[in-house]
C-alpha cells in the first residue's frame, strides 16, 4: 500500500470509527429530501407522497448497490431491488448490476444464453473518487456532485447477446479488461475509471422464458476478505451520494431537461447516453399532463425493432403502480396494433371505448414518459399527440379529433 493510499484507509477508519462517516450519511440524505422544494411546479398529494417514497427506494438501491455488492475481491452481477426503477426502467427489462471500486482489475464472466430474445451487457464510468471515504461530503451539497456523482454514468463498452461467440449449448466466456485478449474471444473493454458493469435483459414473455447465466470473478483469483472500516466509510460515502445524485437528476430533468417538451416525445439521443444508456436503442422521453377532463391520444408507427415500449411515470420517472396490474404502459407483445402498423395509445382518467390501447394514469395528473425501440431498423418514429376533451371523445369517438391540431414530435433538432 502507498503512503497515500495508506493515509486514505486511515482516514476512512477514523471517520467511522469516529461516527462521522454515519453522520455525513445523515446528513446527505437530509439534503436530498430537500430537492422537493425546488420544484415550481405545483405538486399534488400524490405526488409528494410518491417522492418520499421514491427516497427510501433510493436509500435501499444505494445500500444494496454499494454496502452489499461492491466487495472488490468478490465481484456479483445482482439484479436492482424491486420496484426500483430509476430513469424510465421497463418492466420487461431486468437489470444487474456489478460494482467496481476502479478498472483496475481483469475479470471472467462465464454464462449461458438461456431463450431470452435479447440481452446486452455494458461497462460504464461516473464521477466517483477512489478515496471518497476519506472526506466529508455533506457539507458539498448539490454542487459536491460536479466531483462526485454515481448517476452520472457513461457507456464505455457494450455487447450485445447476439454478438457473442457461444458453444452448442449456448454458454459463453467475456473477458473483462483494458487490454484485448485477443481475437476469437468475447471481450468487453472497460477503461481505468470504470465504476462497474449493467446488463439489460430484454424479455417478451417472463413465463415463457429461460433467463441467461451469469457468474464473475476476478481474472487474478482474488479470496474474499473480511469487511473493513475504511470499506464502510467509502461504501456508505457511494450510497449516499446516490440518493443525492438520483433525487437531484430527476428534479433537474423535470425542470430543465423535459421542460420543452410537455405533451409530445422527443428522441435524444446525447440526452439518453448522458446517463448511462447504450447504443442499441432509440429512447425518447417527454412530459405528460393529463387533467380528469381530458384525454391524450397518442399514434407512432414503431417499425422493425427486436422491441418496443410506451410507458407513462411519475415526475419522478419512477413506473406507476397500476404496472403490477398490466396497465400504465404497452409494448409490442400486448399491443393492439391498426392494419398499417401504427400503434395507438389514449391515456385518460376513465376508458373512453375506442380503438387502441387504453393506459389509465393512476391518479396522476402529470408526469413523465418514454417511447423505447430496441434494435430498430429505421429511425426514430414520429409521435402525434392529441389533446381532447375526454366527454367529447366518449361522445363521438375518434371524430372528435377531426377538429383538433395535433402536436407532433420526434428526433431532436440539432
Amino acid at each position: 500500500m502507498t503512503e497515500a493510499a495508506d493515509r486514505v484507509y486511515q482516514d476512512g477508519e477514523r471517520r467511522v470509527s469516529s461516527g462521522q462517516a454515519w453522520r455525513d450519511y445523515c446528513s446527505i440524505l437530509d439534503i436530498a429530501g430537500t430537492l422537493i422544494d425546488t420544484i415550481e411546479a405545483p405538486l399534488d398529494d400524490l405526488d409528494r407522497a410518491e417522492w418520499y417514497r421514491f427516497l427510501t427506494r433510493l436509500m435501499r438501491n444505494g445500500a444494496e448497490r454499494f454496502m452489499e455488492n461492491s466487495e472488490p475481491e468478490r465481484p456479483r452481477l445482482r439484479v436492482t431491488p424491486w420496484r426500483q426503477g430509476i430513469n424510465f426502467q421497463s418492466p420487461d427489462q431486468d437489470h444487474l448490476l456489478c460494482e467496481f471500486i476502479d478498472g483496475t482489475h481483469d475479470y471472467v464472466i462465464e454464462g449461458s444464453l438461456g431463450t431470452i430474445p435479447y440481452f446486452v451487457i455494458a461497462s460504464w464510468s461516473a464521477p466517483m473518487p477512489v478515496d471518497a471515504g476519506s472526506s466529508d461530503w455533506a457539507d458539498n451539497g448539490v454542487e459536491g456532485l460536479a466531483e462526485f456523482n454515481p448517476a452520472a454514468l457513461r457507456t464505455t463498452g457494450f455487447l450485445q447477446s447476439n454478438m457473442l461467440r457461444t458453444d452448442e449449448a449456448g454458454k459463453f466466456e467475456i473477458i473483462v479488461s483494458r487490454n484485448n485478449p485477443g481475437e476469437g474471444l468475447n471481450w468487453l473493454p472497460i477503461e481505468a475509471d470504470c465504476a462497474g458493469l449493467l446488463v439489460r435483459n430484454v424479455y417478451h414473455d417472463r413465463a415463457e422464458t429461460v433467463p441467461p447465466q451469469f457468474d464473475i470473478r476476478r481474472a487474478d483469483g482474488s479470496a474474499p476478505r473480511p469487511i473493513n472500516l475504511s470499506d464502510v466509510s467509502l461504501n456508505l460515502a457511494r450510497a449516499g451520494q446516490t440518493v443525492l445524485a438520483y433525487a437531484h437528476m430527476v428534479c433537474h430533468w423535470w425542470q430543465e431537461t423535459l421542460a420543452a417538451s410537455e405533451n409530445r416525445i422527443v428522441f435524444d439521443d446525447e440526452v439518453y447516453l448522458s446517463n448511462g444508456g447504450v447504443a442499441d436503442r432509440y429512447h425518447g422521453f417527454g412530459r405528460w399532463s393529463c387533467p380528469q377532463d381530458r384525454a391524450l391520444v397518442i399514434e407512432f408507427t414503431p417499425g422493425t425493432c427486436e422491441y418496443w415500449i410506451f410507458q407513462l411515470c411519475n415526475i419522478w420517472q419512477e413506473n406507476l403502480d397500476n404496472y403490477e396490474d398490466g396497465n400504465g404502459y404497452t409494448q409490442n407483445k400486448i399491443s393492439t396494433k391498426l392494419p398499417d402498423g401504427t400503434i395507438r395509445v389514449i391515456i385518460a382518467h376513465e376508458d373512453p371505448g375506442v380503438q387502441g390501447n387504453y393506459i389509465s394514469p393512476f391518479g396522476h395528473k402529470q408526469g413523465g414518459m418514454s417511447l423505447r425501440l430496441i434494435k430498430p431498423q429505421a429511425p426514430a418514429p414520429e409521435v402525434v399527440l392529441y389533446d381532447v376533451a375526454l366527454e367529447e371523445l366518449k361522445e363521438n369517438g375518434l371524430d372528435a379529433l377531426k377538429t383538433l391540431k395535433p402536436v407532433t414530435s420526434g428526433v431532436a433538432q440539432s
